[in-house]
């Protein structure tokens, strides 16, 4: 019987690490100044060592982030091979392959965001706009809701940014510019404030002008602009006690849309080729008479409070945020005066929350290690949906009639509003029990309440504010014979992982967890329709290892996770309505399976290796959305099987008191697909992207002056394709499809 590719995979990745496991005896005389440096992570909300943790962790340092040249948290993909990031529905990270992306409100994050210990989980905010001044990004595979707050059926990604650093005073500045108007500029400053405060602050601005055009009105297509601050004050008066005060606020703008590739109408196609635009799997540009663009504000200030309490450490952190995102994307390709199809497409969501989490936790090293807390969290939600068309009228003074998307017959408003109502409740904690100083087991659980509701009500929106002049609506869809539900849930969700230490540099684990997310109330084609709770049960056996006296770190892992009733989000035909709709509802199985390994090798003391690679089957073992359809064994959207990323960073002194740096990453991901049931259209070729940065420092000035190139060769590849109605077939670029290269200066005092 022939071996099927995930077991060759799991067999390659563990027996590469066992079978080295006993050279960490033989190397441990090796010098010290080439062994590579500790690194520390909070995955079980403590400070330990990544390689006696046993999880399957890919951290990436604020030093691998700045070296990268990337900008945002979604950037990730790139340096995670795990981790993908899904820009078109309803914008959402996925772990080995598995993650929710929804446009819908109560639906909830399969894998969570955590910045500086508060959950990012507002619909459509990414956690985190502009990277500057992040001490590190820890990506925990696999289901995580036992030791963090909120529903991370798939993982977190947890960000930890830089603290303010009592009694000394720095700053530090970053600038570049490079092709199509690309900068990066932000500036950090420390203050002391006597002996016992300390406030950092760091601001930043970035943008770039995209790849594409808007040829009728010349404006750039794919731009974008960031701006906002980060500030922290810390207060720690003795050894027992310290209070951290967080406030930021981020503002993100970009101009992107869909753009035509192949069937569109044939005044659509020759109205675009008259104006410069050459539909096809590579075009960037839009003739639309009007730029589209979104806009999202997300802004929020948190307490963290720690308490010694004898051995134990009692941490509380409070927070409260605010977003908004407003998307103004109108669906025409050409000057509405020729042809229109949806001129006016407005969204206006407004989120706010609150959360509270409170926990304690022991040192390590004692028999019994715990940490143990409660949780809370309530965000609200409302979003309205503006959607009028002339499905292909050109739009003018005389138009008199546009079909309301977005309405309802025998309503009597002619857009939609949302208004969703999220609140959970938790309490977890975790016991790990040193039974001899090499075998270790740890037993986690979690219990969740949950309560999600939604109504949909439909607004009057005075056309002439909007069109200029009165038209009557056409409506396209009923009513809902409900218009108000709520879904309440609990769960109790568990795990447990052994340990053994083979040698003092050698861990072997395994672990069995489940993980839960909850139901929501779903609007489709304005029918009432919830879908039900997710569940996971998950395995996973691993091998952490240092070798050659501390100058090879070598970890691998192989995993299974079997969801229930997953919350998969397909397009689909809804009665009554123009358009294909993306629509929530649960497949009632899904499997992710496969092996990841990581490494980094300290070669010499002037060159440092280090990378990864994952091979991730995830595939539908059971979804029968309607009697028609039949997605079972394809592949889930947006989950390559193989994605792999490998840097070098070179550092040697040229004299004194200059010394040249360089680092050279590549990052690869193989075919995937970006719409559900692996239609042909939406195939996305594998491809491979190369960064590259050469700078040379003064340390005795702080000064560092280089060149960098994102995207080296210049690889183009589409984020996502989308069969749009009469439209045709459209699809999505990426700035990170083109290559930008440039110079940057930093300095540092």
């Amino acid at each position: 019987m022939p071996v099927h590719p995930y077991w060759r995979s799991i067999a390659m990745a563990l027996a590469a690490s066992v079978c080295s496991a006993p050279l960490a005896v033989a190397a441990a005389s090796a010098d010290d100044a080439t062994s590579l440096a500790p690194v520390i992570i909070t995955a079980q909300h403590r400070d330990e060592s990544v390689q006696v943790v046993p999880i399957a962790v890919t951290v990436v340092s604020g030093k691998t982030i700045e070296d990268s040249g990337f900008q945002n948290l979604t950037d990730l993909q790139f340096l995670v091979p795990g981790v993908q990031y899904d820009p078109t529905q309803g914008a959402a990270f996925q772990i080995r392959g598995v993650g929710s992306t929804s446009f819908d409100f109560s639906n909830e994050k399969s894998v969570s965001v955590v910045v500086d210990d508060v959950v990012m989980d507002a619909q459509r905010e990414n956690g985190l706009t502009g990277l500057s001044d992040i001490q590190r990004v820890d990506v925990l595979m696999g289901p995580q809701g036992t030791l963090f707050g909120k529903n991370s059926t798939s993982g977190a990604i947890v960000v930890t940014t830089a603290n303010p650093v009592l009694g000394q005073f720095s700053a530090k500045a970053a600038a570049s510019h490079g092709e199509r108007n690309d900068r990066n500029d932000n500036a950090t400053v420390n203050i002391p404030i006597g002996l016992d405060m300390a406030v950092r602050i760091t601001a930043f601005d970035q943008g770039q002008d995209g790849p594409g055009q808007y040829t009728t009105v010349h404006k750039s297509l794919g731009a974008f602009e960031d701006w906002g601050y980060r500030a922290k004050l810390l207060y720690k008066p003795n050894d027992a006690f310290q209070l951290l005060v967080m406030n930021d606020y981020q503002h993100h703008w970009d101009s992107s849309i869909r753009v035509a590739v192949s069937g569109q109408p044939a005044i659509v196609a020759s109205t675009q080729a008259a104006l410069g635009v050459t539909a096809g799997p590579q075009n960037g540009n839009d003739a639309d008479s009007s730029v589209g663009a979104i806009v999202t504000t997300s802004q929020g200030t948190s307490v963290q409070a720690r308490l010694k309490i004898g051995a134990d450490t009692l941490t509380s952190i409070t927070a409260v945020r605010e977003t908004t995102y407003n998307n103004d994307t109108p669906a025409d390709l050409t000057p509405t005066s020729t042809y229109a199809y949806i001129p006016f497409n407005s969204g206006r969501l407004s989120t706010s929350k609150v959360s509270q989490e409170l926990r304690l936790a022991s040192p390590t090293g004692q028999f019994i290690e715990y940490v143990g807390g409660l949780f809370y969290n309530k965000l609200i939600a409302d979003q309205t949906q503006l959607q009028w068309a002339t499905l292909g009228a050109p739009l003018n003074a005389s138009t008199t009639r546009l079909y309301a998307l977005t309405g309802a017959i025998g309503a009597s408003g002619d857009i939609s509003l949302f208004m969703a109502r999220n609140t959970t409740a938790a309490a977890y904690g975790q016991l790990k029990f040193n039974l001899t100083p090499r075998f270790n087991i740890a037993f986690g659980g979690r219990y969740t309440y949950d309560d999600n509701s939604q109504s949909l009500s439909y607004p009057f929106v005075d056309p002439v504010s909007v069109v200029g002049h009165s038209v009557t609506f056409v409506a396209t869809s009923a009513q809902p014979f409900q218009p108000a539900g709520s879904l309440v849930g609990h769960n109790f969700s568990y795990r447990i992982a052994p340990e053994y230490h083979l040698t003092d540099d050698v861990l072997l684990y395994a672990s069995y967890s489940t993980g839960y997310k909850p139901g929501g109330v779903a609007f489709v084609g304005n029918k009432y329709d919830p879908f039900r709770e997710e569940t996971v049960n998950a395995y996973e056996v691993g091998v952490k290892s240092e070798l050659f006296g501390h100058r090879l770190r070598l970890n691998a892992d192989a995993f299974n996770e079997d969801f229930k009733q997953f919350q998969a989000t397909i397009l689909t035909a809804i009665p009554g309505s123009v358009l294909l709709q993306s629509v929530i509802g649960n497949a009632g199985g899904l499997k992710s399976e496969g092996a990841e390994a990581t490494f980094a090798w300290k070669a010499t003391d002037a060159l440092t290796l280090n990378g990864s690679v994952t091979y991730t089957d995830a595939y539908f073992t059971n979804y029968v959305p309607n009697t028609t359809t039949n997605y079972t064994n394809t592949r889930l959207t947006n989950a390559p099987r193989w994605a792999g990323f490998v840097a070098a960073d070179y550092v040697r002194p040229i004299n004194d008191s200059l010394k040249m740096k360089a680092t050279l990453d590549y990052a690869y991901r193989s075919n995937l697909w970006t719409v559900t049931g692996q239609p042909a259209y939406s195939e996305v070729k594998g491809y491979g992207l190369a960064n590259a940065r050469i700078s040379f420092q003064m340390p005795s000035r702080g000064l560092e002056l280089g060149v960098y190139a994102r995207n080296l060769f210049d690889h183009y590849f589409s984020t996502g394709w989308q069969q749009y109605g009469a439209l045709g077939l459209l699809h999505y670029q990426s700035l990170d499809a083109s290559r930008t290269a440039g110079v940057f200066l930093k300095y540092a005092y």
